[in-house]
């Protein structure tokens, strides 16, 4: 019983909760089904707002499309008015035009015929005129008894004579006030620069003296067997005579330059008191340096003198070979400084450029200063080392035209030139003995340096002998001869000369070595 009623408790439990839980799932049921209904309704209602803002959207580009349209309407309308404008302004200005060129032509035609009235009228008057001359002329030759022509040539004559005679006595009258006031003023110029500008007589000698502190001196110079004395002669270029003078040495040779480098050298030696050939060498080495120091220093003294300081640095190195170098026993570089005073002084008077005819007037011989090292004369040599240095085309004019038969075109040439001639023909200036001599021992040497294989020469005994030396890997015993006897023919050939003159060609090779 209690099974049964346990069982029939649990049916009774199962079919409650089977009938609980249809009420239950029912409810959510119908739950669901009202959420669903819910989101279908909001679903329709987003639709239709979709719709709406896409039919909103659509109607505002289609306004916008007809806006557009509507503006691009307007501007073709505007265009096209313009362009009616403009082709009926066109064809007023095309109107205007033809009538301009008809009123024109018709202008022009009044013109023609008016032009052609006149050129009608003035024939029949020149026709005239010319009838009343014939007449008039007619008259004239009766009256005068004489033809036209004759007329005509007399009136001529008498004019021109006239003509002539009045400017002859003008020339004349020019003529004499300006010879006398040209030799005046020419004058004074020329008395001025020459007072202001006082320079010492020039003299140069061929020797320089030594002198020696005893007899025994001379010895020990002259070495044994005189290897001490050739030495020095061999490498100076000049003869020493050590027997004229008593407790002197004589120092010959036509070479300024070379004589002071064997006066420094002899001097050095006997200072030191070592004589030998390799001590003479240093000692010919050191004074070769002194004198190039020397040359340096003389060149810059002159340019600082004439106001030459900022040239260029070379100018001086060159400037100062001059030092050493005469014409006709005249130094060069004091010619050179002479010539820029007396240029600078007269272009002054003048009213010329003053510093073109002082730099001029220094410059002026310059190509002396290596025209033995460089060929051609001294005036091309010149010219290219002012155009080296940097002068200009009026300063290497001016230079260069002072002995040359050339037409002066500026008044700084004539007066570098009057300059120049100035200082060379002032009394004690030259002399031109020693000038012939240099000259012609100069063209001694040049022949015998132009050989191949000759390394120095020396015209020494006063141009009596050249002596040459050679280098010995060039030319041999034979072809020593051979070139001894070419320079002979040379010199037969090109100079004149009275006696006649020794050529000595030597060729040495020494080995040198040292122990230690």
């Amino acid at each position: 019983m209690e099974i049964l009623i346990g069982a029939i408790a649990l049916a009774l439990g199962a079919g409650v909760g089977y009938v609980v839980r249809q009420q239950v799932a029912g409810k959510k049921t119908q739950g669901a089904e009202q959420q669903a209904a819910k989101l279908i309704e909001q679903s329709k209602a987003k639709e239709q707002e979709l719709i709406l803002q896409a039919k909103e959207r659509a109607l505002k580009v289609i306004e916008e499309a007809k806006r557009d349209e509507q503006g691009r309407r307007d501007k073709i309308t505007q265009l096209e008015e313009r362009l009616e404008k403009r082709e009926s302004a066109l064809e007023q200005k095309l109107e205007m035009i033809d009538k301009e060129r008809q009123t024109m032509q018709a202008q022009r035609q009044q013109l023609e015929q008016t032009q052609e009235k006149l050129q009608g009228e003035q024939k029949e008057k020149l026709s005239k005129i010319d009838e009343i001359k014939m007449q008039q002329l007619e008259r004239l030759e009766k009256i005068a008894s004489l033809p036209k022509e004759r007329a005509e040539q007399l009136v001529l004559e008498l004019t021109e004579q006239k003509m002539k005679d009045r400017v002859a006595g003008a020339i004349k009258r020019s003529e004499t006030y300006m010879e006398q006031e040209k030799d005046r003023l020419a004058k004074r110029i020329i008395a001025m620069a020459i007072w202001r500008m006082a320079s010492e007589v020039t003299t140069e000698h061929s020797t320089s003296t030594i002198q020696l502190p005893s007899e025994d001196m001379k010895g020990r110079i002259i070495g044994r067997e005189g290897r001490n004395i050739k030495h020095i002669e061999n490498l100076t270029g000049v003869e020493l005579l050590v027997d004229e003078t008593p407790n002197a040495i004589v120092i010959s040779g036509f070479s300024s330059i070379r004589r002071y480098v064997a006066k420094l050298a002899v001097e050095k030696l006997m200072a030191d008191g070592r004589i030998h050939p390799g001590h003479i060498e240093d000692a010919v080495k050191g004074a070769k340096r002194d004198v190039e120091k020397k040359i340096k220093e003389a060149g810059h003294a002159a340019l600082v003198e004439v106001g030459m300081q900022h040239s260029h640095p070379k100018l001086a190195e060159v400037a100062g070979r001059l030092l050493f170098r005469t014409s006709y026993g005249q130094n060069q570089l004091k010619h050179a400084v002479e010539v820029s005073h007396l240029a600078r002084m007269m272009a002054a008077e003048l009213g010329a450029d003053v510093k073109v005819c002082a730099q001029a007037g220094f410059l002026h011989d310059i190509g002396k200063a290596i025209d033995h090292e460089v060929q051609g004369t001294h005036i091309e040599i010149g010219n290219q080392l002012m155009q080296k240095f940097g002068f200009s085309e009026q300063v290497i004019a001016a230079a260069g035209t002072h002995d040359k038969d050339h037409e002066m075109k500026t008044p700084e040439e004539w007066i570098v030139a009057a300059a120049d001639a100035i200082s060379a023909a002032r009394p004690g200036a030259r002399r031109n003995t020693v000038s012939e001599y240099i000259k012609r021992v100069s063209e001694l040497e040049k022949i015998a340096a132009a050989f191949e294989g000759v390394e120095t020469v020396f015209a020494i005994e006063a141009g009596r002998e050249v002596r040459v030396i050679v280098k010995p890997e060039l030319i041999d015993d034979l072809k020593a001869k051979k070139l001894a006897h070419a320079i002979s023919d040379r010199i037969e050939q090109e100079l004149t000369y009275p006696g006649e003159i020794r050529v000595s060609v030597i060729r040495e090779t020494r080995a040198i070595d040292y122990a230690r």
